[in-house]
């Protein structure tokens, strides 16, 4: 059996940027990497070629009465800007003290590297284990999954399965364990006013046409409201209810709001009424303003009326909202707020579709949930109990992995979001790291729910 950090370490070499072309190469080592790795353990590897970077797909097939899961992750990462900032340079992994730090290192080449490793331990244990198992691992994570979605139209077939098992999502430290069932989704689109040809002496002009800043300035403005809620009518309407037992499982995190302020480092939160700074980044949707402009931005002064101004928008969704009616209500009441005596020209970005699956046993739980997944949901809870010494936590999460709700909508299966990240291990960020603590109980957590996944239990 391989050393899963050594194997990490080589890993992280690879610089796999998505997003930037000039790091083909990484991309390339980077998958050449794992689809090597996979193939000493045993799978069986395809490279699935794409309009962009190639998916691998990796099998042991066995009896069709067998469990089949799919374990999901992605070989490429941010780009790691701005290198200044970097302790030891990102793409040649350091260990300091329990961590291994490196681009790449929580998102998601370790949480990766801890399935496979985990993968590689059982069947070298347990050569004949009853239990069906797909690699889907994929190059474009980073940059939304562009090439996914046709991909899984494409191989639905061949990925008939009973539920998808993946970690790309956080726990609040090293001893809890949090299972991730809902994610938000995504709707992003920048509105750009204009209002002369170009830009003008604001002496010689000024007074006698609208600024585009003054008309991006008033739009912003009016899509809230005072006490913080989204002030479009309709954004609401479709909001999934918080049951009980989620709030039952979030008080169980045990989080202090004066630590998370401080952390924050804001002199006070502004939350919609009725709900505290952790419900609301979980349960609630928002429209967020990410970036904003016009106008002359150097050192001084000068001068000018502007021809142009922008601002980029995101909502973050929450499950029951679809995508297409939320942006059908913020177009339409963007047109309604812009004045009439400047152009508007709305680009539409990247959407995402909110997810929730729930765990057995709960009120709202679905009569049709697969017997499998919820197998794999008592696995879960008695392998994380034994190994890190206090049961999962079931929560929602504030973030967005889209990809979950395209395999639920395209292939119809659930996932398993087994959280293994930090809040401290800085992804996307320099410095970013894994805590090797966390890697070797969550092995030992993976195994022993993909053994008790395929005895049954």
């Amino acid at each position: 059996m391989f050393d899963p950090v050594e194997k990490l370490k080589e890993f992280v070499r690879h610089p796999s940027i998505s997003a930037d072309s000039k790091f083909k190469a990484g991309m390339t080592g980077a998958r050449e990497f794992v689809a090597g790795l996979l193939t000493s353990i045993g799978f069986v590897v395809e490279v699935v070629p794409t309009d962009l970077h190639p998916i691998i797909l990796a099998h042991r097939s066995g009896p069709a009465h067998w469990p089949h899961v799919i374990i999901y992750g992605h070989y490429d990462v941010q780009p790691a800007d701005p290198l200044n900032l970097w302790q030891s340079a990102a793409f040649e992994p350091e260990i300091r003290g329990k961590r291994i730090y490196g681009r790449g290192t929580a998102d998601n080449k370790g949480p990766l590297m801890t399935h496979i490793a985990a993968v590689g331990r059982l069947l070298e244990r347990r050569p004949d284990l009853p239990l069906r198992i797909t690699f889907l691992i994929e190059g474009e994570e980073e940059i939304g999954s562009p090439s996914f979605p046709k991909f899984l139209h494409s191989y639905r077939d061949r990925l008939k399965a009973d539920f998808v098992y993946l970690s790309d999502t956080g726990i609040p430290n090293e001893d809890q364990v949090v299972f991730t069932c809902g994610l938000r989704g995504l709707v992003l689109f920048d509105v750009e006013i204009t209002c002369a040809r170009s830009d003008l002496h604001s002496g010689l002009h000024g007074g006698v046409l609208r600024n585009p800043i003054q008309a991006v300035s008033e739009l912003c403005a009016s899509l809230h409201t005072p006490d913080g809620r989204v002030n479009i009518p309709g954004f609401y309407d479709d909001v999934l209810d918080v049951e009980p037992w989620e709030r039952e499982q979030l008080a169980g995190l045990g989080t202090d709001m004066e630590k998370y302020r401080q952390f924050l480092g804001i002199p006070a939160f502004h939350t919609p009424p009725g709900y505290t700074p952790f419900e609301a980044v979980r349960f609630l949707p928002t429209l967020e303003f990410n970036g904003i402009g016009g106008g002359y931005q150097g050192e001084g002064t000068k001068t000018v009326i502007p021809s142009k101004a922008f601002v980029k928008i995101s909502c973050r969704l929450v499950p029951n909202q679809s995508p297409a009616k939320m942006r059908e209500l913020l177009y339409r009441t963007v047109r309604e707020r812009v004045p009439a005596d400047v152009t508007l020209r709305i680009v539409d970005q990247h959407e995402g579709t909110p997810y929730v699956v729930v765990p057995p046993g709960r009120s709202n739980t679905p009569k049709d949930q697969s017997p499998v997944l919820a197998r794999a949901f008592r696995s879960a809870d008695k392998a994380v109990a034994e190994v890190f010494g206090r049961p999962p936590l079931y929560l929602r999460e504030g973030g967005s992995v889209p990809i979950i709700a395209d395999i639920k909508r395209i292939l119809g299966l659930d996932s398993l979001m087994m959280g293994l990240f930090l809040p401290d291990d800085n992804l996307h960020a320099p410095n970013e790291s894994f805590h090797l603590g966390v890697m070797e109980k969550g092995m030992r957590a993976s195994e022993r729910i993909l053994e008790g996944l395929a005895s049954g239990a």
